[in-house]
C-alpha cells in the first residue's frame, strides 16, 4: 500500500480540523437519522415539505478546472446535453433524508485546506487499485470511479447508447426490479449516479458509514448485474427523446452541434452524446448488454474513495463491488484529432443577442509546456474578474456580461476555446476586441507582474477549487489517475507552477494563439443586426 501525505501531518485522525463543533456535527447526523426513523411502511419519507425536484447530478461531472485551475476543463466534460438534463424530473418526490445527505456534502469541511491530506494507494486481493483519503470528521463515505471508453465507443448509428445506459443502473439490478432497487437505495440512505462522458463512463455513490455494507452491495449489483428491463429502457428512452426534440428548437444546442461537426468532422467527438431521434430509436436491450460488457472491466477502472473507511475495509469492498467484472475491456481504437481551425461559421437566429465562439490549438496534459499554457490562459481569459479579456471586453467597453477562455482537454483532442455573448449590433466590435487581445498576447505575452499574481492565485486557490468537499476530492483524484500524474502530484504541483518562466509562457502564447482560429457567430445576420 502506497501512502502520500500532503502537508505537515502524516495522517487524518478522527477529529480532523473541522468548521463544526462536536455538537453541530451530532445535530447534522441526528437530524438525518431521525428523519429515517419517520419513514412510513411504504418506504416513503413522511415529510411536511412539498415534493422537491433535483437534477441527476454526479459530483465533478463537468468539473471546470479539472485538476489544475478554473480555466482548465477536464475530460469529464462532454457535449451540450446529458441524460441528467433529460431526466431532471426522473424522481419527482425525493425523500427528505436524501436532501439531508446532499446538504451534508455541500458543507463538509475542506480537508486539504484545513489539514494535511493523506492519499493512500490501496490494492485489493483481485488487483483493483483505488486512491483513498480517510476522513472521520463526518460519518460519510464517497466513492468516485470511471471506466475508460465513453461515448467514443458507441457503434455508428447507435449514438446515445452510453448516455441511455447511464440512466439505467439504478432502474433495476440483480433480482431487484426498478421499484425494489429504489426502495433499497432509500433504505440505506445512499445517493448513486452514473454519467456518460466522451472518454469514460463515470459513477459515484455517497453513503452513511454505518450503512456502507448495504450501499456497497447495491453498487455491486448496479455495476455488475444491471437488468436493462424493457419498461425502464422505454421510459428513459422517452425522456431522452423528449429532451432531444426540445433541443432541436434551442439555438445554443443547435449551434453546439454545428460547432462540434465543424471542429471534428467525422470523428466520434462530433457526434451528439445524447444521440438523435433516429439513433435512440434503434437501441435495443442487446445493445446495452453488449456495451456494458465491453466497457465495464477491471483493466479500464479508476477509483477514488474519501471518508470514514480504512484501507483494509476498502480492499474488501473493492473486491465486493468490482471483483466479479471481466478482467479486460474490449474497446475499439479511437484516433487523435486536431480541431479544424481557420474557418468561420455563421448560425442565423433572430434574437437580440449574438454568441461568439473561437477555437485555437490546445495542449495535451502530458505536454512539457502544459503549465506554461495554463498560466497564459489564466491571464488571457481564465480569471473570472482579472483576465485581459474581461478587462477589455467588459470593464472598459461594457460589451458583454462575461467573456472567458478555457483549455479544453479530452483524451483525443485539445483546444483553447473563447466564448462570449453581446448585443447583436455590437457583435463585430466585440469580435474585433477579442481578436486584438489575443493578438497582443500572442506577440507580447504577459508581464512579470501578471505571471507572478497568477502563480500565486493558482497555487492558493487549488484546495478551494478542487479539494473543498469529499466529492470534489474524489473527483480530483480520479482525474489525476486518468492523467497519470502520480499520487504525489498535489504535493509537487506548486513547485511545477513556480518553475515556469516568463519566456516559457510567452512561447506557449505564441504557439497556441498565432494560428487563425475557428470562429462561430450565432445570432441574426450581421448586416441585419446592425440595422436593428
Amino acid at each position: 500500500m502506497t501512502s502520500l501525505s500532503v502537508g505537515a501531518a502524516p495522517h487524518l485522525p478522527a477529529g480532523i480540523l473541522s468548521p463544526y463543533s462536536d455538537g453541530e456535527r451530532g445535530a447534522l447526523i441526528d437530524g438525518f437519522a431521525n428523519h429515517q426513523r419517520c419513514r412510513n411502511s411504504a418506504g416513503v419519507a413522511a415529510s411536511p415539505l412539498l415534493p422537491v425536484t433535483i437534477r441527476g447530478e454526479v459530483p465533478g461531472r463537468a468539473m471546470r478546472g479539472g485538476a489544475d485551475s478554473d480555466s482548465y476543463s477536464s475530460r469529464t466534460q462532454v457535449g451540450s446535453y446529458h441524460l441528467s438534463e433529460a431526466i431532471a424530473l426522473k424522481r419527482v418526490t425525493i425523500p427528505l433524508f436524501t436532501l439531508f445527505l446532499s446538504l451534508l456534502f455541500l458543507i463538509l469541511p475542506p480537508l486539504a485546506a484545513r489539514a494535511a491530506m493523506n492519499i493512500q494507494e490501496v490494492t485489493s486481493s483481485k488487483g483493483i487499485t483505488a486512491w483513498l483519503v480517510e476522513d472521520y470528521s463526518v460519518p460519510i463515505v464517497a466513492i468516485r470511479f470511471v471506466f475508460d471508453g465513453g461515448t467514443t465507443q458507441e457503434p455508428a448509428g447507435k449514438e446515445g447508447l452510453a448516455n441511455l445506459m447511464s440512466g439505467l443502473f439504478d432502474e433495476g439490478a440483480g433480482d431487484l426490479d426498478s421499484e425494489a432497487f429504489q426502495i433499497k437505495l432509500d433504505d440505506v440512505g445512499a445517493e448513486m449516479g452514473f454519467d456518460a462522458a466522451r472518454d469514460g463512463t463515470y459513477g459515484s455513490m455517497r453513503m452513511l458509514a454505518e450503512q456502507r455494507d448495504g450501499a456497497f452491495d447495491l453498487l455491486r449489483l448496479a455495476v455488475t448485474e444491471p437488468r436493462f428491463d424493457q419498461a425502464p429502457v422505454d421510459r428513459i428512452r422517452a425522456q431522452v427523446l423528449s429532451g432531444i426534440i426540445a433541443n432541436e428548437r434551442d439555438p445554443d444546442t443547435v449551434a453546439q452541434r454545428k460547432w462540434q461537426e465543424a471542429l471534428y468532422g467525422t470523428h466520434p467527438y462530433a457526434r451528439p452524446d445524447e444521440g438523435t431521434r433516429q439513433s435512440i430509436a434503434t437501441i435495443a436491450r442487446d445493445d446495452l448488454i453488449a456495451f456494458h460488457r465491453a466497457n465495464f472491466a477491471r483493466d479500464g477502472l479508476h477509483v477514488a474513495v474519501v471518508g470514514a473507511i480504512d484501507a483494509e475495509t476498502l480492499k474488501k469492498k473493492l473486491d465486493t463491488v468490482f471483483g466479479d467484472l471481466p478482467e479486460h475491456q474490449a474497446l475499439g481504437a479511437v484516433a487523435d484529432v486536431d480541431p479544424k481551425l481557420n474557418q468561420q461559421l455563421e448560425v442565423i437566429y433572430d434574437q437580440p443577442q449574438t454568441s461568439l465562439r473561437l477555437a485555437y490549438p490546445g495542449v495535451k496534459r502530458s505536454a512539457p509546456d502544459f503549465f506554461a499554457a495554463v498560466l497564459m490562459n489564466e491571464i488571457l481569459g481564465g480569471g473570472a474578474f482579472t483576465s485581459r479579456l474581461f478587462d477589455e471586453v467588459r470593464e472598459k467597453r461594457g460589451l458583454a456580461y462575461s467573456v472567458s477562455s478555457d483549455l479544453v482537454d479530452h483524451q483525443h483532442a485539445n483546444a483553447l476555446a473563447i466564448t462570449t455573448a453581446t448585443r447583436s449590433d455590437r457583435a463585430a466590435e466585440t469580435l474585433a476586441v477579442v481578436r486584438e487581445v489575443v493578438r497582443r498576447m500572442a506577440e507580447e505575452g504577459p508581464t512579470e507582474a501578471e505571471l507572478a499574481a497568477t502563480k500565486k492565485y493558482m497555487i492558493g486557490a487549488y484546495a478551494i477549487n478542487n479539494l473543498n468537499s469529499s466529492g470534489a476530492i474524489a473527483a480530483t483524484l480520479v482525474e489525476l489517475q486518468l492523467d497519470k500524474l502520480g499520487i504525489d502530484y498535489v504535493q509537487r504541483r506548486g513547485a511545477l507552477i513556480n518553475g515556469v518562466t516568463l519566456d516559457q509562457v510567452k512561447a506557449a502564447a505564441k504557439r497556441l494563439l498565432s494560428p487563425e482560429p475557428a470562429i462561430m457567430v450565432v445570432g441574426p445576420k450581421q448586416g441585419e443586426a446592425s440595422e436593428q
